[in-house]
């Protein structure tokens, strides 16, 4: 005969949403779907998938980023310097403004974005790779934060 599952250990004082209602929202660590949680939550349950997300500790900086493999919006803790997406493992590197630059593509003249201080950016839609040296005292423009 198998053994009876314990059961889930009670907490001491449970969770009371404040009263005022305030909310604040995250991304879900498994489907991605965008979760409301009242503020003081330290962790939320997806309704759609089950997964449980953590929520970052208070006064946390987020920032977002699309992913390069998919194109889902990625949502990280600001400062990180790469996210995998958890829809399909691609690991994206996480610039802050500051780290970005763009220039113009030397074939297409398509708007690309880099890694400020790169040497050279390849075009994603024709493929030419553009001298950011070369091109940097005319269309290069880096953006502070």
């Amino acid at each position: 005969m198998p053994a009876p599952l314990a059961p889930y250990p009670m907490v001491s004082a449970p969770f009371t949403p404040p009263a005022n209602g305030a909310q604040s929202q995250l991304v879900c660590s498994g489907c991605q779907n965008l979760l409301l949680y009242p503020v003081g939550a330290t962790s939320v349950c997806c309704a759609v998938c089950n997964a449980v997300t953590s929520v970052p500790p208070p006064g946390t900086e987020m920032a977002q980023l699309v992913c390069g493999g998919c194109h889902t919006l990625l949502m990280h803790i600001r400062g990180a310097t790469s996210v995998k997406c958890s829809c399909c493992h691609t690991i994206n590197l996480a610039l802050e403004a500051n780290q970005v630059a763009h220039v113009n593509c030397g074939n297409c003249r398509m708007l690309l974005m880099y890694q400020y201080g790169a040497p050279s950016v390849k075009c994603a839609v024709c493929n030419f790779v553009t001298s950011v040296l070369a091109s940097a005292n005319s269309t290069e423009q880096k953006f502070n934060s």
